[in-house]
């Protein structure tokens, strides 16, 4: 499978900053929409594939087998097109750092497309797993204990669970730009995703979709909710801008021309 170099990547990742931090407000919310939704999808999957595993037989392995179907939820993302707040948060901030855009455009971007994804993510936690009750019933211990184990977190615990999630998350886009072909581009997908998933890793928009499931199910508050949303979200903006954004600029595009 062809792949572009690291120098390469840096490159496309920082003219794809430039490029959502330009998009039209209308496509911004849209496409954030769609993201938040697939996103939900790819965590949907997870919970229906194993929320009837017993844990005394299956012990880690159900976890394995939830991380290897979550993927398909960025796959559609970065394939069939979204705008989806963790990725944007490595390369956005790699665009400034290069100078091409304003400090303001990506707070903007970032606020629009945090909306946008809750959006998308509440929109299917609850049409399909409250309405049609398929996070409900058999299902509902294992949403409120996954939603449980992301509330549980203190502050701190939180924050860098939330720096490690999209770490991860930002290498899986950042091996997405890397390969030439569709099948390369799953491949690059899964095998970070997979890890964080398979880790416990609290991922923000995942949140936005797993805690008000829970919610909508009789399961803790929004209050609970919205102590999570913060650590997470700035974990998830440091793991993305910094680990991968800023240190991939540092060692690619700081001392070469791009565009």
């Amino acid at each position: 499978m062809a792949f572009h170099s690291p120098e390469k990547v840096a490159n496309i990742a920082l003219k794809a900053g430039v490029k959502k931090a330009n998009l039209p407000m209308q496509k911004t919310l849209v496409l954030g929409f769609l993201a938040g939704a697939y996103i939900a999808f790819g965590f949907l999957l997870d919970i229906r594939v194993t929320g009837n595993l017993p844990e005394n037989v299956w012990g880690s392995l159900s976890s394995f087998i939830g991380a290897s179907v979550f993927p398909v939820g960025l796959i559609f993302v970065l394939i069939a097109g979204g705008e989806l707040l963790t990725g944007n948060m490595m390369a956005v901030a790699s665009a400034r750092f290069g100078n091409k855009i304003t400090t303001l455009q990506i707070v903007k971007n970032w606020i629009v497309v945090t909306i946008s994804n809750f959006v998308g993510a509440v929109f299917v936690a609850y049409f399909f797993g409250h309405y049609l009750g398929l996070m409900e019933g058999d299902f509902l211990a294992k949403t409120a204990s996954v939603a449980g184990s992301k509330i549980k977190d203190s502050f701190w615990q939180a924050f860098v669970s939330g720096v490690g999630a999209n770490w991860l998350v930002c290498l899986a886009v950042w091996l997405n730009f890397a390969a030439k072909d569709v099948a390369g581009k799953i491949l690059g997908i899964w095998f970070p995703i997979m890890t964080f998933v398979a880790l416990g890793f609290q991922h923000i928009v995942a949140n936005m979709f797993i805690i008000p499931a829970a919610i909508m199910g009789g399961h803790y508050t929004w209050g609970d909710y919205f102590i999570n949303f913060v650590p997470v979200w700035l974990g998830n903006a440091i793991g993305g801008a910094i680990f991968v954004g800023l240190l991939y600029w540092v060692s690619y595009s700081r001392d070469q021309e791009v565009f």
